[in-house]
């Protein structure tokens, strides 16, 4: 609950500083305010909290109990921490690039947060959350989806150069909310070994490395010759006193390294909730 504390008064302090004085297409509730003030001439405020109310009750048909009650706690967190901020001059006199810019970092750093708990701050955030439970994709690109389209609809509001401002803030969120998702996580690599030398090169990676391998049985494609290939998940500083050790072993050995983008069980200790 204070991580859910946390992200909604830094969220609401982006909204209030940043996006709604220079009217910017965020995306979010935020965004969809500002777009419906706009339309109708009723403040953006109440628009949030309106469409907060109405998408909380989507997340919560949807979406697990402990959603529901971290998001219910949002949905009266939010508008709470919007209308105090409202009530204090915070108004920062700035271009609208970098307000849009540092509008969309903070509010993402929020979101994030929240996120990391398995719940959300409501909004437009619980379409890819909700999304997110059926198809595995990933939350941050699911809310720069949701993002784009929400700042599109200001198109016909403001016009094209609003919209462009608008989708500076619609990255800088989705970047910062990836990397608050992701902090913390081990760095790794995963790593593929095809050699002759298989024996030596496993043991050489459970006793100089202190890492587990896994034989994949495998078969040349030209050759039809069968061979086992060695799996492996290594830290990145790891990584160069393995390179060392497989040219004294083998230096004629195929060697396949991908970024491991989480890492979790024995050996990597991260673990996080979504």
């Amino acid at each position: 609950m204070i991580f859910v504390l946390l992200g909604n008064l830094i969220l609401a302090f982006a909204v209030r500083v940043f996006i709604l004085p220079y009217s910017i297409l965020s995306g979010g509730v935020a965004g969809i305010g500002v777009s419906l003030q706009k339309l109708t001439g009723i403040n953006a405020d109440t628009w949030i909290t309106i469409l907060i109310v109405g998408l909380f009750i989507v997340g919560a048909i949807f979406l697990d109990k402990k959603f529901a009650v971290h998001t219910f706690a949002s949905s009266i967190l939010y508008p709470l921490f919007l209308n105090v901020f409202s009530s204090i001059d915070m108004k920062v006199t700035i271009d609208p690039m970098l307000a849009s810019f540092y509008g969309g970092l903070i509010a993402g750093i929020g979101v994030g947060l929240v996120f990391r708990r398995g719940a959300s701050t409501g909004g437009m955030d619980v379409p890819p959350l909700v999304i997110h439970k059926f198809t595995n994709i990933s939350i941050a690109k699911l809310v720069l989806v949701v993002d784009l389209f929400t700042v599109g609809l200001g198109m016909f509001v403001f016009g094209p150069e609003a919209v462009l401002i608008g989708f500076i803030s619609v990255f800088a969120s989705a970047f910062a909310i990836d990397k608050v998702i992701t902090f913390g996580a081990e760095e790794a690599h995963s790593v593929m070994i095809i050699s002759d030398h298989v024996d030596e090169i496993s043991k050489m990676i459970h006793d100089k490395l202190d890492r587990g391998t896994t034989l994949l049985d495998a078969r040349g494609g030209y050759t039809k010759d069968e061979k086992p290939v060695i799996l492996a998940v290594i830290s990145k500083h790891q990584y160069p006193e393995l390179v060392i050790e497989l040219k004294r072993i083998d230096k004629h050995a195929f060697v396949i390294v991908t970024d491991a983008l989480e890492v979790k069980g024995n050996g990597f200790s991260f673990d996080y909730k979504i």
